[in-house]
This record gives C-alpha cells, sequence and structure tokens, in this order.
C-alpha cells in the first residue's frame, strides 16, 4: 500500500519517470511495480551486487541479477556530466545521482537520489522565515533539509517579494541544466564551477547582484563559513544547511564553530570564576553568531528551535541546558509548539532540561546515614558564632612590638598592613621585590592600614566597623591581581609618581624568573614606553606561550593599557592599544 503524503504537504513533482529512464530496463521494471514507489529515497547500484531500492524505514532488492559494467555504463550514458564531487543530475529535475570511483578512477557504483519538491514543508517555521533572520538547518542526511531549502526560496521569492539568490553547488537545489526547476519560484540560482570554490562565488553573489537573501547548502569548510559570516555581517539574510545533527555538533567542530559565533579559551578573574562556581580556565563564544535561528531537523515532522543561538551556545558552554522548541505538525496540517524535557535526545548536550544548573545529589557519609552524632559527654563547649568571628581578628603576631625608622619624608616605617581575602604569597613578593617598608601582619590592632578586595568590602560591614572604631583607613583593589597590589602599595608608601617613568622590576610579573620571561616582559616594556605611549600608536608583539602572555598581559595592565591577544597557537601574540 502507498504512503500517503500529509493533507497540508501537496507533492507537485518527482519527476521520477525521468529518473527510470536512466536505469537498465528489468531495475525500471521492478521499480515501477513496487507497491511504495511514491516514498522512495534512494537506488543504489553496485558493481557485483544486487540492485537495491531504500525507502523510510526499510531496504528491498530490485533483483536478483547482479549489476554489471555494462549497467552502470548504460546508466552513466544517460546522465549529465558528473562533476569535481561526482556529482551529476538530469536536466530539468531535482534528482542527484553519485558516483563511487576506484583507485583507477572508473565508475563502480551509483547512488540515485530521488528529488521531490513539495509545497508546505516550512509549515513549521515559516513566521522564522518571513522574520528576515538568518537561519541554520542542521539534520542528518535524507531527513528533508534541501527540500525545506528549495521551499524556503519559493516563499521569499514569490511570496514575500525578496531578491534570493541560490548558491547552487551541485545543482541540487534548482536541478541540473540551465534553466532552474519551477519549485524554487522567482529565486535566482547561481552554480558554482567546482566545488572548493563555493566560498568565492557566495562573495561575487553579494557584490554582482545585490540579493537580501542568499540560500547556501552545505556549508562544510572554513573557507565557507568565513564568508557566511562576511555575508551576514552585510546585512543580508542567509539560509544554510550544515553537516551535524545538533547544535553542540558545531560546538565541537573548530572548521564550522565560526557559525555560532566562534569558541575560544579565556582566563577568569578570581571573583569572577567564583561567582559562576567554575574553573579559573573557561570556554566563551568569540564572537555573535553567523545564524540567529538554528533549527535541528531530528523528522520530517519534528523539529526542534533554537531561537537565539548565542544564548543557546552561552548556557551550553556555562554547563547549563537550555529547553530549546519542539515543533511538531500533524497530518491535518497542525502545529504544536512544546517545550517537554523527555522528549529531548538523552544523548546530545542538550537533554532538554531547565536553564539553571541540575542540583547536585548529596553524597558521602551524611547522605548515606553513616555519620553518627558524637554523644553530649564528648561534644565540645559550644562557643557563639559571633564571639568567634570576633576572635579571628586579633591573630598573636610572634612580634608584637612595632620597630618603627623614620622614612625619607619623616614617616614611620615600616607600615603595619592587614591583609583581607588578598593572597598572602602575592603581597610578599611584591614587597620583598620592591624592597617596600612593609609588614603584613594579623592583628588588626597592630594595623596602619587594611588592605581588601573591593567585593570583600562592599559585603562586608563588619570590617567596615572595625576599621572605623580603630580609625584604620581601609585601601581597596579591584582584583587579586599582581599591577593592582603594586600600584595601592606604591601609593600606601608614597612610592607612586605618576610624574616619573621609571623602569618597572620585571621579576614583579615574572613566574620562574628564567631568561626567556625576562626577555618577553622586557620586549612589552620597551613597546609601551618607547612607542605606543610616546607615539599613540598600537604594538604587535612576538608569539609566545599561553603563560608568558599572561604576565604580559599584567605588565600592560601596569601601564593602564589594554591588550589582547590574537591569532592561533604557536603564533598567537599580544597586541597593545593606546590609551
Amino acid at each position: 500500500m502507498e504512503e500517503k503524503l500529509p493533507q497540508h504537504r501537496m507533492q507537485i513533482t518527482d519527476d521520477l519517470d525521468k529518473l527510470l529512464q536512466i536505469l537498465p530496463v528489468t531495475i525500471r521494471q521492478s521499480v515501477e511495480q513496487h507497491p511504495q514507489k511514491s516514498s522512495l529515497i534512494e537506488i543504489v547500484l553496485d558493481l557485483g551486487r544486487k540492485p537495491e531500492a531504500r525507502f523510510s524505514g526499510h531496504n528491498c532488492y530490485l533483483s536478483d541479477n547482479l549489476i554489471s559494467r555494462e549497467d552502470l555504463e548504460y546508466c552513466v550514458a544517460r546522465v549529465g556530466h558528473f562533476s569535481a564531487d561526482n556529482r551529476a543530475g538530469i536536466e530539468s529535475t531535482l534528482h542527484r545521482i553519485s558516483a563511487i570511483r576506484n583507485r583507477q578512477g572508473n565508475i563502480i557504483g551509483l547512488t540515485c537520489r530521488i528529488g521531490r519538491a513539495v509545497f508546505g514543508t516550512i509549515l513549521m517555521i515559516r513566521e522564522l522565515v518571513e522574520s528576515g533572520q538568518s537561519i541554520l538547518l542542521l539534520g542528518r542526511p535524507g531527513v528533508g533539509k534541501t527540500t525545506a531549502l528549495r521551499e524556503i526560496a519559493r516563499v521569499l521569492a514569490d511570496e514575500l517579494e525578496k531578491r534570493v539568490v541560490i548558491i547552487d553547488t551541485s545543482n541540487e537545489i534548482a536541478g541540473d541544466g540551465d534553466v532552474p526547476h519551477p519549485a524554487i519560484g522567482r529565486a535566482r540560482r547561481m552554480q558554482v564551477a567546482h566545488p572548493e570554490l563555493q566560498h568565492q562565488v557566495m562573495i561575487e553573489a553579494v557584490e554582482n547582484h545585490m540579493p537580501e537573501v542568499i540560500i547556501i547548502d552545505e556549508i562544510g569548510t572554513e573557507l565557507e563559513a568565513q564568508a557566511a559570516r562576511t555575508i551576514a555581517e552585510r546585512g543580508v539574510q542567509l539560509v544554510g544547511t550544515a553537516h551535524g545533527n545538533y547544535l553542540e555538533n558545531l560546538i565541537k567542530n573548530p572548521t564550522l564553530s565560526d557559525l555560532i559565533g566562534g569558541i575560544q579559551s579565556v582566563t577568569l578573574g578570581d571573583e569572577e570564576a567564583r561567582r559562576r562556581g567554575s574553573q579559573k580556565t573557561v570556554l566563551e563564544r568569540k564572537a555573535p553568531p553567523t545564524f540567529q535561528i538554528a533549527v535541528e531537523m531530528w523528522e520530517r515532522q519534528k523539529w526542534v528551535i533554537h531561537e537565539e543561538v548565542a544564548q543557546t551556545v552561552d548556557h551550553l558552554l556555562r554547563g547549563k541546558q537550555p529547553i530549546p522548541q519542539l515543533r511538531q505538525v500533524n497530518d491535518e496540517g497542525e502545529v504544536s509548539i512544546t517545550r517537554d524535557p523527555s522528549l529531548a535526545p538523552q544523548t546530545a548536550l542538550t537533554t532538554v532540561q531547565n536553564l539553571v544548573e541540575i542540583p547536585i545529589k548529596p553524597s558521602g557519609l551524611r547522605a548515606s546515614g553513616k555519620m553518627i552524632p558524637l554523644s553530649l559527654t564528648h561534644q565540645q563547649p559550644n562557643l557563639d558564632f559571633e564571639e568567634m568571628l570576633d576572635q579571628s581578628w586579633y591573630q598573636s603576631e610572634e612580634i608584637t612590638e612595632k620597630v618603627r625608622i623614620p622614612g625619607p619624608n619623616g614617616e614611620d616605617f615600616p607600615i603595619y598592613v592587614y591583609p583581607y581575602g588578598i593572597g598572602r604569597t602575592q603581597l610578599e613578593q611584591v614587597i620583598g621585590v620592591l624592597r617596600m617598608p612593609i609588614v603584613l601582619t594579623k592583628d588588626l590592632d597592630d594595623a596602619d592600614a587594611v588592605l581588601a578586595l573591593r567585593s570583600q568590602v562592599k559585603h562586608h560591614s563588619k570590617l567596615m566597623q572595625l576599621a572605623k572604631d580603630r580609625q584604620v583607613p581601609i585601601h581597596s583593589i579591584k582584583s587579586n591581581s599582581i599591577p593592582q597590589i603594586t600600584r595601592t602599595l606604591r601609593q600606601l608608601v608614597n612610592m607612586d609618581n605618576p610624574e616619573t617613568n621609571e623602569a618597572e622590576d620585571l621579576r614583579l610579573f615574572s613566574k620562574a624568573g628564567n631568561d626567556d620571561e625576562i626577555e618577553a616582559l622586557e620586549e612589552a616594556r620597551l613597546a609601551v614606553e618607547q612607542i605606543v605611549i610616546p607615539q599613540g600608536q598600537p604594538v604587535e608583539l612576538l608569539p609566545r606561550n599561553s603563560k608568558v602572555r599572561k604576565m604580559q598581559h599584567e605588565l600592560i595592565e601596569h601601564y593602564r593599557l589594554r591588550s589582547d591577544s590574537f591569532g592561533d597557537e604557536p603564533n598567537r601574540r599580544l597586541r597593545i592599544y593606546p590609551a
């Protein structure tokens, strides 16, 4: 019994008879007599094997006779020219014939794919197509991506009267021959002589033919992804397809990740890493995505819609799971939109869950019930929390007596500093290298000043009250970095004179202190002091590894200038910008 299309999908043509004309007589008759020929997907002819017909969900042999070289030559003689990607077509049809060749270049197999033009394919996303935003279609082969592109081209060109240009690399969207198939309506078609030049034809279409919409099938190389971004940045609506079943496939694919904004590794500050609850090195989206909307075509009547690709990618990179729209259409043409988590594939990263992180199930001795409380006789005396907190501000030092030496301007040196929320190792490094008259203390009563993170001061009224009662000034810094600490400590001991441009001690910013690190820091210092500041020009430094680049970034920050890393490893380097 023949498979019927849903009522809302009216098949206009599949030109099956024209495809059957290229097949040997026995195979042609077998297809014509098959009860499900209207749902035929492709016919496979491999040398020395039985001819096979493939349908949605099952396959069957068309004959018991094995395919011979004469059978293949009979078919090849009746189709168009095979291009560089081993694809050919039949003029005025949408069928595609793909060849398999041996090592000598001879054809030993054919895949005859049936091309159909169908109305109503894009019913589920029609309002998204009309919105003017760029749309990316994802899905496995045979799910109907090219059929959807054909319908989108016709709707945009005929019903919305837009200037539409199709980049038809394999003549699969608009058919073989010089005259496009009527299924694309008034849309224009540009053919591609060589598949590797598809990106050039994409740019040529924008520059020469003034389109409002460009339609591309199978974006598969980095050059094509870059060309797509260039087109999108010129204000042209893009509709295209790419390899991959799910949006996460593009995140993992370095070649095509630029379509969804590109992925880069960044290092967070301590405060931001604590706020996110993540590691300091994380993945972030590099730029706005080329396509604002992504459509995962799971089945012909079941699509998942990511309405904001940028937001979805950000959530996935931060370990959150978005809930995209799941759209389905029934036989009567009614579209249903749901967000049911149980309908998502469990194998994908987008296991459609909540937008917030899933609480971790408690584990360990307490959750298992194996932690037994001590008896009352063994419990320690219960101290009041506020009392314990108060005691923490005053810790005895090994040397409690302050020793004061007059400074050059009559100051009382050394200055006793109480650090709060700042790494003691970094403080000691700055004090030691710059030989500052500063002593770190753990007792707030002995402190001449408090040095704390700005975020800690803002949310800690107890610290502010204690410092106020003892008339101890609080010096806050934005981040726990060497430049911030150095600048504040210099001001504290009156060593910071903005009018004098003395050479910075590069050992502050060096971790291992080896020659390579000192050389890289010296290069950055000379670039800043001899070019960026006096001449107001940006400077690019030599390529360095990530560890050394981080040191250079800290040194540039000390000069209150901005710097960025750019390029790919191992040629990634710093660019310093004037203020």
